[in-house]
């Protein structure tokens, strides 16, 4: 029914609101013809077509601007990289106009990004707030939404609700291709703008839940219009979109509270399953409840099916080319609940350090495939992928049963000749690998890397391709500074050789490396000895039935102290001035009179008690003459507190403010999915 040919109810001319006039609506025969009336969106169709393409004209100019600082920070890198080569002065510090009014942009940018606040106590466990630059980002993105639904959409009269459900329905059918382009782990946006499936996949599961934000609206509104004038039981019996929509509705609902992390890392393997089933149930109901009369709007289920089917067709060719020729994994216990594979693969032979692979030895988990990052780089042991796994539960725990037990580290250890030992190898089939969004740290002056346990396993990478590369050629990197927080000394076994050779290779490429070991739970090595008399008590929770807690830094010669904490950081940061002038003298204390000498890694200094990241990364810019790069892989809270000191930090120094303070990048990686 046209809205522009019909007149009325009660005489009223077709420019004049829809109203009950003259209506009886005991009468069934017009009260379906109201009703008809009230429904009918040959102009509200039009109307929210438009508006979807609003949303995508802003999704675009989002991706675009994103797309310029991918292409900016790339050039720049290889810029320096050249630089460095010709031996020009400060390679990694802005050279002109242009440079310094994007480093200036960008630095603002991350000092409003960057830090990050979790939630304490339970509650952090099951709940992770994301950075503040990605709360900006979905709080726009749903202001956005909101203003392309109620900005010019106050139609008067009966089809007032009508206009208000029919848009949003439009608004969230606009929301599916962008819901696929951002769970695909091969996608277009990532492509151009350089960010990763994971992260992009935060956003995904809030397009998600904007999309169910807004069927909600659809369902409000609609019940609304039929309820103002009690007809909801006569919609209900003749509509046959009223099933398929509370079919939508249901899978929507049922998809988004299973995302929720709780139910996510309760098994990973069955949530995959159950959300691909799901989805297809939820894009098969959509296809139904879309009425005949805007069959065009499929166009927008259309292209999110496309995006799947190309994303699945690359990831199976990938995935098939990869094992062709399978590779041959061997387990090797390490101290730690630690398990170490090492993998030949001949298909695999590049990748970028901190690149990851979906990893299934069909052995120890028939159909299961773990996230696994890449421990090793290509120059590295022979080529072979390298990964370190934590013993929980399930196939980590299977793995780690199943290996051999030994103490070496990731470097090959040569049999010899004679020798009749053998190390059992498994099926290995890999997926991958992906990830490495970060910028190429060897572009930067300066390069921090902190990591927590297993973090490791993506800053020992990105420490190793510095190394290899720096014996090819001049690299802008000045100085390196390795952080690694362990609980215990006999951990460092697992990289030991990997650290004396990156120690070696840059020195002798005039590369300043400093590596620090904080080991926070070793009895023998925070008090010198087992005799527990001797711990002072601290006012933490922390179980001290078998030991001192990790709380406790033992480092000075006045006893034991309370580690480093957020709180305390913010203390210092604080008081900028007394900084200033003795965080040099600060930091160098810290280190000397935690120091201990270590046989297993002579080449590291050994500290007790938990890091003082502030003074660590202040005395680093101290020195930088270029941007400083910092890299931090470890729990929630270690990668908070990084986020938060980076973030005040450049804020205090005025980072390309003219004050003549060097920039600050940060890449987080966090343990999960």
């Amino acid at each position: 029914m046209d809205m522009g040919d019909t007149m009325v109810m009660g005489g009223a001319p077709t420019d004049s609101p829809l109203n009950a006039s003259g209506i009886d609506f005991s009468n069934t025969t017009q009260a379906s013809t109201f009703l008809g009336e009230i429904l009918d969106d040959t102009q509200f169709q039009v109307d929210g077509n438009t508006h979807a393409r609003y949303f995508w004209y802003g999704v675009c100019a989002v991706i675009g601007v994103a797309t310029f600082f991918n292409t900016v920070q790339k050039i720049t890198a290889l810029t320096r990289i050249r630089a460095a080569a010709a031996n020009r002065p400060r390679p990694a510090s802005p050279s002109n106009a242009f440079s310094k009014a994007v480093a200036t942009i960008t630095a603002i940018y991350r000092e409003a990004s960057y830090p990050q606040f979790t939630p304490e106590g339970r509650l952090g466990k099951y709940f992770q707030v994301p950075p503040i630059g990605t709360i900006f980002f979905l709080v726009g993105y749903l202001a956005w939404v909101i203003l392309l639904e109620f900005v010019n959409n106050d139609v008067e009269g009966a089809q007032h609700f009508t206009s208000l459900g029919v848009r949003a329905a439009w608004l969230g059918v606009g929301q599916m291709p962008l819901l696929i382009l951002l769970a695909g782990k091969n996608n277009l946006i990532g492509l151009v703008t350089g960010v990763s499936y994971e992260r992009l996949n935060v956003i995904h599961r809030w397009v998600s839940r904007v999309l169910f934000f807004l069927v909600t609206l659809h369902v409000i509104f609609l019940h609304l219009s039929w309820n103002a004038y009690g007809l909801m039981s006569l919609e209900y019996s003749t509509d046959s979109c009223i099933p398929t929509g509370w079919a939508v509705y249901v899978i929507l609902i049922w998809m988004n509270l299973s995302t929720l992390a709780p139910f996510r890392n309760w098994s990973y393997e069955f949530f995959v399953v159950q959300h691909i089933i799901t989805f297809f149930g939820f894009i098969i109901a959509v296809m139904f409840h879309l009425p005949s009369t805007a069959l065009y709007s499929r166009v927008y289920i259309y292209i999110p099916i496309a995006l799947y089917i190309l994303d699945r067709g690359i990831r199976s060719l990938r995935f098939a080319w990869n094992n062709v020729r399978p590779g041959q994994a061997t387990l090797t216990a390490l101290d730690g609940g630690i398990t170490k594979i090492r993998i030949q693969s001949k298909a695999i032979n590049k990748w970028s350090p901190g690149a990851h692979v979906f990893l299934s030895i069909p052995k120890f988990g028939p159909g299961q495939s773990h996230p696994a990052t890449i421990a090793s780089v290509p120059s590295s042991h022979d080529g072979d992928l390298v990964f370190l796994l934590k013993g929980h539960q399930g196939f980590t725990s299977r793995l780690l049963k199943s290996a051999t037990d030994t103490a070496t580290s990731l470097l090959p250890t040569r049999e010899p000749s004679g020798s009749s030992s053998t190390k059992v190898s498994h099926l290995a089939l890999i997926d991958g690998p992906y990830g490495a969004s970060h910028s190429d740290f060897a572009a930067f002056d300066t390069v921090l890397l902190i990591s927590g346990s297993t973090g490791i396993t993506f800053t020992l990478p990105i420490l190793l391709g510095i190394a290899s590369r720096a014996t090819k050629g001049k690299l802008p990197v000045k100085r390196v500074v390795f952080l690694w927080v362990i609980k215990n000394t006999s951990w460092t076994s697992w990289i030991s050789d990997e650290l004396s050779y990156a120690s070696k290779a840059l020195r002798e490429a005039g590369i300043e490396l400093t590596i620090q070991v904080h080991v926070t739970c070793d009895n023998n090595f925070t008090t010198g000895d087992t005799d527990n008399d001797g711990y002072k008590e601290c006012a933490c929770e922390c179980d001290k039935s078998l030991g001192p807690c990790c709380c406790i830094s033992t480092s000075t010669s006045d006893g034991p102290t309370r580690a480093a904490s957020s709180s305390s950081i913010d203390k210092v940061l604080e008081k900028t001035d007394e900084i200033k002038v003795e965080v040099e003298t600060k930091s160098q204390n810290s280190i000397k009179s935690g120091t201990r000498s270590n046989s297993i890694l002579p080449c590291a200094d050994f500290v007790s008690g938990r890091p003082d990241i502030c003074s660590l990364l202040w005395a680093s810019l101290e020195k930088a003459e270029g941007e400083t790069g910092v890299a931090v892989c470890g729990p929630r809270a270690l990668n908070a507190d990084v986020r938060r000191t980076v973030a005040r930090c450049s804020d205090e120094r005025g980072v390309h403010k003219g004050t003549g303070a060097e920039g600050i990048y940060l890449h987080a990686e966090g343990f999960g999915w």
